[in-house]
């Protein structure tokens, strides 16, 4: 898994487009931010989780997934090791972060855009 494949799966999801956060790519659904890229040159794609999402993914496999370091880390914001990484993990965890993210414009009320 590398982050061509790590972009092919987060765009392969219903609405999801590409855009770009503080010089970094993102992927998006709705105007949410689901998933990154800004760590890709340590080797890491970015997932917006729950906090117990991510308690369970990294309590799964502590070799793929590692909460981000400080307060977005707290929040739930887990890196994804490319390398250690296979196609499904991925798209499971990419479909869970967008999942997540539509539930989350669902309770807040927003709408989200039509998918392309």
């Amino acid at each position: 898994m590398n982050a061509a494949d790590f972009r092919r799966i987060a765009l392969s999801l219903e609405g999801a487009e590409e855009g770009s956060h503080m010089g970094s790519p993102d992927f998006r659904v709705g105007g949410r931010i689901f998933a990154t890229l800004a760590s890709q040159a340590r080797g890491y794609g970015n997932l917006m989780l729950t906090p117990e999402q991510q308690a369970d993914f990294v309590a799964g496999l502590p070799e793929v997934f590692v909460p981000v370091p400080g307060g977005w880390g707290k929040g739930g914001a887990t890196h994804l090791r490319l390398s250690a990484a296979n196609e499904d993990v991925a798209s499971g965890a990419l479909r869970t972060a967008w999942k997540t993210c539509l539930a989350k414009q669902a309770e807040s009320g927003r709408k989200t855009r039509k998918a392309r």
